[in-house]
């Protein structure tokens, strides 16, 4: 498949429902002229701790591209990291400086800032420490609104409290100072469930702000899927309060709830979260909020011609470091080596750690079966406790190195002899050329090499390694290393580091020098190991049961002929599933090196659709519909701006050109080098008109000044079409996009249903000398009364069991119930009426086909 249509794919994901990502995006001066702020809250910024610090680091600059200086990011305090990642100074926005100093003035130590890294955010860390004192206070509070209970042992709970209400403070405090001299905007994005107690408290205060709340994985099932149950096929039949009262957990997981049920927009990372979330939490999420990389950084650097590949670089360092851990027992061909690795969090069943060893055990048997003479060395990097280096990998490393430097010295010897002989015109003897001497070096350096035992599986001493699992599956398997086995192993059980005296690597730099990348999980609400590979180039297992898995079976046709295999752990069983991946790896082994160049080509097409410029839309959309829940006038606010940008005079734009612009060419697809079994030639057919009948997708609802703008903008364009055959050329006039979008938002009916009601003129956060008494009585947490659930889904009032999906996809809109939808009547195809000043009518088929275009998604 070419270029262009992964191209098209990309700029299919970035026109979801309608909306044009790109024309959004204008460095914030949208967000400046109305006053709209996004605050960012989550645990981990500018604190490494798990995936989510990814997520939000690599989001930064799309983000600011939209919010420029109206985009803040709230954390907590980490003195590590802020010495190496914040540039500590006074915030230049008068509201925000006034709201920390507030703060100080109570004895909470608040740091402002600016992130170092790409987009350079605004960032405001509280000190959890500074306001330690508070935490008995402030139990009390959260229960007598929440009803959440906090024991007293809970250190990690704790500190998620007194964040929570650090942040519930700032947010009361700094809306109360914008609205001061102008009316605002705030949203705030809540990350996972350790910001979600400052959502609930802003929630239940009834501050001006629009709340969403993303998971990015459920607690419960993180717990559930670790403790060997049949997770996915017992969802509905799990006693959730016992399971979590069972795992001492009830108090995370009530805030985790609340947090979902509180806020206005409730999202996942992906479909197969956004199912265990309508189960487990209650709450079916209103959009799908997939994790996108900034490719950028992952892009390999133009070179001249005298520097070296990196991948050939990285793959020089691993094969000299393969070549010291097998040191004696080396009798294995490089050439025909391959290199396979799984990496992440040491969770043996949850990352599939378990499935990956028995189907290297049996992919160890194919390859004896068929008389193979390639070698599988599979790395397997999961951090865990560890006292040591283990001695024998550092010997063979050290023996290595000191028969290399021998080498290398008797390479420089033989040169300089060879130099002076042939300078004095004689031909070189053998005895002349390698000395006694050099015989001499060269045994000792054979002889240190032999070794009687086999080499390690392990590179380090794991404490307790008679209970760790990895090293007992080794053991059960008999994957031990011997000479006979094609496929070796080891374990490497700390992260990899370009300092590390074992393997001086950095983890991109290691993916890269890889040939394949496995990671059959069993639970991995999305998958950054996969993700990443892709955007390097490295083919890559996934599972079907992780959100990347889902995302590539949905956006990619025939996923496998571009290097990403998705293993069946959902629908079959567990001995079926090692063996599809098992036999995975074995179909890749027996590629030649110019198809797995090939392959390796292909999966680096699909990084695009990976990149936050594509994927940064569903959050665009999450904020969309925040807003829209909470200010119903914010779009007829926006449009008195337009008004009056446009009424005011400018310098005339350019034209656009009268004549169509020519189709995308075909940028290539490199398949004319590639053999038939990747690629057959094809005719591409001409392609009918597209109808909702032959997309076979169906019809999304979306608002009517959205559904059916095309239809306005192509009805003006056919009549100054028509108008201009009876004029000269230079009378054709063409209305600005601006223009139909201004006309076609005004006949847009307000949101009358869901006025959010602001308390915000009370004293925001709980100081000292406040009781806070604003609590809204209609509004229902979703917490156990008696031990029973019941959710409101924030207020908000739901569709029907009728009415709803039954799959979660990121195509899908999820719209508000509150929004009017005009009806479209039975008039003519090319017809339009206007039928009042509110509405307007168009003919179904028409539409529908417009409609089918602007959501279309061309499958890869």
């Amino acid at each position: 498949m070419s270029i262009s249509k992964i191209k098209n794919a990309a700029k299919s994901l970035k026109t979801f429902q309608g909306i044009h990502f790109e024309q959004c995006l204008d460095h914030g001066e949208t967000a400046e002229l109305m006053n709209k702020w996004l605050l960012e809250v989550s645990w981990e910024v500018a604190n490494k701790v798990g995936g989510i610090y990814t997520v939000i680091r690599s989001k930064v600059p799309i983000t600011k591209k939209e919010y420029g200086n109206n985009y803040i990011c709230l954390g907590p305090y980490n003195d590590s990291f802020v010495k190496t990642e914040v540039e500590i100074s006074e915030s230049k926005n008068e509201a925000i400086r006034e709201t920390v100093n507030d703060m100080r003035r109570y004895g909470v130590h608040v740091v402002t800032g600016n992130w170092l890294i790409e987009g350079f955010p605004e960032v405001v860390l509280f000190d959890i420490g500074s306001a330690a004192h508070r935490l008995d206070g402030w139990k009390g509070d959260f229960f007598e609104y929440a009803h959440i209970g906090i024991p007293y042992h809970d250190r990690e709970s704790n500190d998620a409290l007194i964040f929570g209400f650090c942040v519930f403070w700032f947010i009361g405090t700094f809306i109360e100072q914008l609205k001061r001299t102008k009316k605002c905007y705030v949203i705030a994005h809540f990350h996972e469930w350790l910001a979600g107690i400052g959502l609930v408290m802003t929630r239940l205060r009834n501050y001006d702000c629009g709340l969403i709340f993303t998971t990015h994985a459920t607690l419960l099932g993180r717990y559930l899927c670790a403790g060997a149950t049949d997770f996915y096929n017992h969802l509905s039949y799990f006693d959730l309060d016992k399971e979590a009262g069972d795992r001492q957990i009830y108090h995370r997981y009530c805030i985790e709830r609340a947090a979902a049920s509180c806020a206005h927009v409730f999202t996942t990372v992906s479909k197969i979260t956004g199912i265990e979330s309508e189960f487990l939490l209650n709450k079916k999420p209103d959009i799908l909020t997939p994790n996108g990389l900034n490719i950028q950084l992952y892009r390999r650097k133009p070179r001249s011609m005298w520097s070296l590949d990196p991948i050939i670089i990285s793959h020089e360092r691993i094969t000299n470091f393969v070549q010291g851990h097998f040191l004696g027992h080396y009798d294995f061909d490089l050439d025909k080596t391959l290199y396979f690795f799984i990496a992440g969090r040491y969770e043996f069943s949850n990352k599939g750690a378990d499935m990956f060893i028995e189907s290297l055990a049996r992919l160890n048997h194919m390859l004896k079966s068929c008389g193979s003479d390639v070698t599988v060395v599979a790395f397997m990097i999961f951090p865990t406790s560890t006292n040591n280096f283990n001695i024998e990998s550092l010997r063979g490393q050290s023996v290595a190195k000191m028969l290399r430097d021998t080498v290398q010295n008797i390479q420089s010897d033989i040169g300089k002899r060879l130099y002076e002989i042939c300078l004095k015109g004689n031909l070189p003897t053998p005895e002349q050329i390698l000395h006694p001497s050099d015989f001499i070096e060269l045994k000792k350096c054979i002889y240190a090499s032999q070794r009687s035992s086999l080499p390690p599986i392990c590179t380090h001493n794991v404490n307790d390694d008679v209970h760790d699992p990895i090293l007992n599956a080794l053991r059960r398997c008999q994957l031990f290393n011997a000479r006979y086995d094609r496929v070796k192993v080891i374990f490497h059980p700390e992260f990899l580091r370009s300092t590390s005296p074992l393997l001086p690597l950095d983890y991109e730099e290691f993916v890269r020098g890889c040939h394949l990348g496995v990671f059959p999980s069993y639970y991995e609400p999305w998958g950054y190991t996969p993700a990443e590979c892709t955007v390097m180039g490295v083919p890559n297992i996934s599972t079907n049961l992780s959100g990347f898995g889902c995302f590539m079976e949905e956006h990619v046709n025939e996923p496998q002929t571009y290097g990403i295999y998705v293993v069946d752990r959902r629908y079959k069983s567990g001995e079926e599933s090692c063996h599809q991946l098992a036999q995975y790896m074995f179909d890749f082994s027996q590629l030649t090196r110019r198809q797995r160049i090939i392959l390796r080509n292909r999966t680096e097409r699909l990084s695009e659709l990976l990149d936050w410029n594509t994927l940064g839309i569903y959050y665009y959309r999450a904020r969309q519909m925040v807003l829209q829940r909470t200010h119903p006038e914010f779009d007829e606010e926006l449009l008195k701006l337009t008004n009056e940008t446009l009424s005011t005079p400018s310098t005339p734009a350019v034209s656009r050109s009268s004549t169509p612009a020519p189709p995308d060419r075909d940028e290539g697809t490199d398949d004319e080098d590639e053999p038939d079994s990747y690629d057959k030639p094809h005719v591409e057919p001409k392609t009918p008109p597209l109808t909702p009948e032959s997309y076979g997708a169906p019809h999304l609802e979306r608002a009517d000044s959205v559904r059916l703008l095309p239809m306005k903008k192509k009805v003006q364009k056919d009549t100054d079409h028509a108008a201009s055959t009876n004029g000269p050329e230079h009378e054709r006039k063409y209305s600005d996009a601006n223009d139909e979008e201004v006309r076609e938002i005004t006949g847009r009916q307000q949101n009358e249903g869901n006025t959010y009601i602001s308390t915000s003129n009370s004293k925001p956060g709980l100081l000292p000398d406040a009781k806070t008494t604003a609590l809204n009585d209609k509004l229902n947490l979703g917490l156990p009364d008696r031990g029973k659930f019941l959710d409101a889904h924030g207020g908000q009032k739901q569709a029907s069991d009728s009415d709803r999906k039954s799959s979660i996809s990121t195509q899908k809109d999820l719209s508000l119930p509150d929004t009017h939808h005009g009806s479209l009547g039975g008039i003519e195809t090319a017809s339009f009426e206007p039928i009042s000043t509110t509405g307007a009518q168009y003919s179904s088929a028409f539409v529908d086909q417009q409609a089918a275009k602007s959501i279309g998604r061309e499958q890869i």
